[in-house]
């Protein structure tokens, strides 16, 4: 790793200390960056588990406030809890895939060592991603209120009752829905569990929304593709079962019958670092491992 004075210069390391092979990446990580004249700083409740004396612990929303970048060492998981961190101080944030698909990593494991290096290198740029805005009422009283990178959903809280909605669009009626739930997502999000209900894949640099019904007993079910300008409004039925609002599979919010969930554009986006460029299609191909020539085979 390339050494040298950079004075002023911090970084953040968010892992799944759980995982022992995550903890020992970690460490190498924050040796090179200290090496390197980073200040290294780790979320509280992980700073045991990587033991390592020169590294700062930090905790709360201001954890990555001055730093020049945020680690996120692990799977799609770990990534979403640190652009927790990022998002409010508007941090780039870079993704190390420790886990399986890892869909919103930059890299690899096998591509840790070049990865840092670029990073003391300056050698990356940063992309800007939409988020959701996301506010729940009862009656008028906010109940709730959150954000998300790549969904907000409203899903039924019983397996065995199916939940009634009623989606409007930019103030307007849209469809009422005897459905599992409601998806909205974001072009990040689009491969994510929007994908799973039947949703489109969104090119990440397109600003749109997506609305994906989940197992909709209705007519006209299909998943839409709106303006980023768009405003969802969701209303439960005041006689249908309880509700969960969640956004990103992190936070998770009881909704009861009679609420009414607002989704719109987030105020603040997510910055996501890119060590080089690459097109989607191919991202595409490698995450999910697609067969371009399909069964057919190759014609040459």
């Amino acid at each position: 790793m390339p050494s040298g004075e950079a004075p002023g210069r911090a970084a953040l390391l968010v892992t799944h200390t759980g995982r022992q092979d995550s903890t020992a990446h970690a460490r190498t990580v924050a040796a090179d960056l200290i090496a390197a004249g980073f200040e290294v700083r780790v979320v509280a409740e992980e700073a045991a588990d990587l033991d390592l004396p020169e590294v700062k612990p930090v905790s709360g929303l201001a954890a990555a406030a001055g730093v020049e970048i945020v680690f996120a060492l692990g799977g799609d998981g770990t990534f979403l809890r640190a652009a927790e961190l990022a998002r409010p101080v508007a941090a780039p944030l870079l993704g190390i895939n420790l886990g399986r698909v890892g869909f919103l990593a930059e890299a690899e494991i096998r591509d840790l060592d070049q990865a840092v290096r670029d990073v003391v290198a300056r050698a990356y740029t940063v992309d800007s991603r939409i988020t959701l805005d996301v506010v729940a009422e009862v009656d008028g009283e906010r109940i709730a209120e959150s954000w998300a990178l790549n969904e907000v959903s409203v899903e039924k809280g019983q397996r065995a009752h199916m939940l009634e909605l009623l989606v409007d669009v930019d103030g307007r009626p849209l469809s009422r829905y005897g459905c599992d739930g409601v998806i909205c997502a974001t072009p990040t999000g689009s491969t994510a569990y929007a994908f799973s209900a039947g949703g489109p894949v969104v090119w990440p640099e397109l600003e749109a929304l997506l609305l994906v019904p989940i197992s909709a007993h209705a007519l006209f079910s299909r998943p839409l593709v709106t303006a980023p300008t768009s405003t969802f409004v969701i209303d439960v039925d005041p006689y249908t079962t309880f509700a969960a609002l969640c956004c990103d599979g992190r936070r998770v919010f009881d909704l009861p019958p009679g609420a009414r969930v607002t989704v719109r554009r987030g105020a603040l986006p997510v910055r996501i670092v890119r060590l080089r460029e690459e097109p989607f299609t191919d991202r595409l191909v490698a995450k999910f491992e697609l067969p371009v020539d399909g069964w057919r085979g190759s014609r040459t």
